[in-house]
């Protein structure tokens, strides 16, 4: 029995045997089958075998579209892009086809020595990275970000074996100019130019246009294979967009606001100028500033213009005036007590000065700038209809100015005691741009126009698909009391000696001042420069036809230092604005406009511009013109400075006596040199002798004197 089951067993263990190599031998036969499909068939689970293959050596190269250039309102490129190149050695014999036309590095030694003198770099540095046993080779920092006017100067050297490997980048040849309406443009991950804050991120689909590509066959190093076909689909480049901005009022602008921050610390400052005719925003400079090319200086993301809402302080007295005036509730001859008043709730509302000047007319408080009268021609209005009044003026809403980020101010006041705030600007809150919104009445009998911050819109087409026109909106005020107001508004200028600086010798403003309380969670900040001073208006004064408004916030400084300020910078602009005037008494033979020069020889232009009558001043000893100011197309009086910049950096300091602060921060700008103002006024002086080399690399000081 016992060998009966030992065979049974043995049975059992074949069969399993046999039964493995069964399914053994079915596994490779699926394989084998597999492999003969694979290799007969083009396709296999759906994938074309050969577009698979070709695939991996076929390469899509994106061709990025040229951004748009942003430009100010009279052409001058404020924002654009520049083709930077990085210089390519190729090494390797492969690349050469046919012996008649090299495309590979022949002779090393003379290509480095031609390259060295155009790039400054090192013959030496420049050889022994050409001899390394490589495809191809960089040279180093020295030939990246080339610009054309280099590009040009390698090429037609015709060396073997050299190329260029082209891109993009933003640049803002002004630095810190205008930057929080510029905003700024940067690559982004995947190589594209896209743009952040102002008008660069407002109009970034507009101006960044539309991309191409280009498909080609690769080698083993990812470049294109000699004699292949290619595919290419051109890029469509981005629209430019003109400004209303003016480079000249902007220059002023920003040299006021450079002078005050140079000398007193503040938290924030802005100081903006529109034509009141139309709208258009014409300069607006702004402390803290940045630099779009480096983001250097860069502290807060919001565009003060638009985005900082703040209480204004007594420049709101102006509409609390004109509301009481439209509601039949106003006699200038009235009288009132000043100094103080206490109200229903037990609120006591203050003069600024605490005293007051006893019993005045209610022209007189406006003047003064009185809290008290501002509070009762508030109380005998009530609540609703100063609000009302203070709506119809765009307060409390947006103007819609194309910026990013708007804000829309508060208008949060109903009981007694926030009436009263409300009157003369505490409790509420406004943007800049809402003031000069509200200002623009006093220019059109008033109607207030809407800001606007683009003159126009250019495809790449050169087709207009853009072009600003006047939006006049409601009327805040009757003809009567709109001339009533100028004329309490120049009071404030010419009839309070303390503010008499405000005014510029050489023409007529008239405006209000401001000095508000910082609000805080708890009440309101204190201490000797807790405040947001502000002086807004109107010039001229017998036709006005801008509006202006300063405001700086924590300013460590007197107040005549602002005041002096504000009256230069307005003076100024009144010089350059009156420059040349269509229809007026001013000599048509006077007038010329600038032609475009870049790339001309000095001393041709020189002699042009000296027959033309204009003051020539050439920077650098080059006997090539890189850059010019004014630029092409802008028209200036016999007399007038024109700049060039030429190709040699050999600067030396000439007579700037007598020169504006505007000229003189022009002069810096062209050259690159950083430079501090100190006082206001012309140049009577500088820390660098005249015909003394100029060094760039440190700040020259300018003396001014008014």
């Amino acid at each position: 029995m016992a060998k009966i089951v030992k065979a049974k067993k043995l049975s059992k263990m074949n069969v399993n045997l046999r039964i493995t190599m069964l399914f053994v031998s079915l596994f490779f036969i699926a394989i084998i089958i597999k492999l003969t499909y694979v290799s007969l068939s083009t396709e296999v689970d759906g994938t074309d075998l050969a577009a698979f293959v070709s695939s991996r050596n076929t390469k899509k190269e994106t061709l990025y579209a040229t951004r748009g250039t942003i430009y100010d309102v009279n052409g001058e490129k404020l924002g654009e892009n520049s083709n930077s190149y990085t210089v390519i050695a190729y090494l390797s014999e492969s690349r050469t086809t046919n012996p008649e036309n090299p495309r590979h590095v022949v002779d090393k030694g003379k290509t480095a020595k031609a390259l060295s003198e155009v790039l400054g770099i090192s013959e030496e540095s420049i050889l022994s990275l050409l001899n390394q046993t490589l495809y191809q080779t960089y040279l180093g920092t020295g030939g990246k970000d080339i610009g054309e006017d280099v590009k040009r100067q390698i090429e037609k050297l015709n060396l073997p074996g050299i190329g260029f490997e082209e891109s993009q980048k933003r640049t803002y040849k002004n630095k810190n100019y205008a930057s929080y309406i510029l905003g700024y443009a940067r690559k982004n991950d995947s190589g594209e130019i896209t743009g952040y804050l102002g008008i660069e991120g407002y109009y970034d689909d507009i101006l960044k246009g539309t991309d191409g590509y280009k498909m080609y066959q690769q080698d083993s190093y990812g470049y294109q294979i000699p004699n292949t076909e290619s595919y290419t689909v051109e890029a469509e480049s981005g629209s430019d967009i003109y400004l209303s901005i003016d480079n000249r009022i902007q220059l002023i602008l920003e040299n006021t606001m450079s002078q005050l921050s140079e000398k007193y610390e503040m938290d924030w400052g802005i100081f903006v100028v529109m034509n009141a005719k139309t709208g258009a925003i014409v300069g607006s400079a702004t402390n803290p500033t940045f630099n779009p090319n480096t983001l250097e200086g860069i502290e807060s993301y919001m565009n003060p213009l638009v985005s900082y809402q703040y209480e204004p302080g007594s420049t709101m007295k102006v509409f609390s005036y004109l509301a009481a005036m439209e509601n039949g509730l106003y006699n200038g001859e009235d009288t009132f007590q000043s100094g103080s008043i206490k109200l229903s709730d037990g609120t006591t509302i203050k003069d600024w000065n605490n005293e007051g000047w006893g019993k005045i007319t209610y022209n007189k408080g406006f003047a003064h700038s009185s809290n008290v009268g501002a509070t009762k021609l508030a109380l005998s209005l009530g609540s609703q209809k100063l609000r009302e009044y203070y709506e119809s003026c765009g307060f409390g809403s947006k103007t819609g100015i194309t910026l990013p980020a708007e804000a829309s101010g508060t208008l949060n006041f109903k009981y007694e005691s926030e009436l009263a705030n409300a009157s003369f600007g505490q409790g509420m809150s406004v943007t800049p741009i809402q003031m000069l919104q509200a200002l623009s009445a006093f220019a059109n009998d008033g109607y207030m126009v809407k800001p606007y911050i683009v003159d126009k819109i250019v495809d790449a087409k050169g087709n207009t698909t853009f072009n600003a026109e006047t939006n006049t909106l409601n009327k805040i005020a009757s003809t009567e009391n709109i001339n009533k107001m100028k004329e309490l508004m120049y009071s404030v200028v010419y009839d309070i000696p303390d503010n008499n600086s405000y005014a510029p010798s050489n023409m007529t403003i008239a405006g209000k001042t401001g000095t508000a309380e910082i609000a805080t969670s708890g009440g309101y900040e204190t201490g000797e420069n807790a405040y947001i001073r502000s002086f807004g208006g109107f010039f001229p004064y017998e036709d006005p036809e801008y509006v202006f408004y300063f405001a700086t916030k924590k300013i460590n400084s007197k107040t005549s230092a602002v005041k002096n300020a504000v009256s230069m910078a307005l003076g100024e602009i009144a010089k350059e604005i009156n420059l040349v005037e269509s229809g007026s008494d001013v000599d048509q033979e006077k007038i010329i406009t600038i032609d475009h020069f870049t790339s001309a020889k000095t001393e041709n232009v020189v002699a042009t511009l000296t027959n033309k009558g204009l003051d020539v001043v050439v920077l650098g000893s080059g006997n090539y013109v890189v850059n010019q100011y004014p630029e092409a197309g802008i028209t200036i009086l016999k007399g007038n400075k024109v700049f060039l910049l030429t190709n040699k950096t050999d600067f030396t300091m000439p007579n700037v006596t007598g020169w504006s602060s505007s000229e003189i921060a022009q002069f810096c700008n062209l050259i690159g040199v950083k430079y501090v103002f100190n006082l206001y006024g012309t140049v009577i002086s500088t820390n660098v002798n005249i015909g003394e080399q100029i060094p760039l690399d440190q700040t020259l000081e300018i003396n001014l004197s008014p």
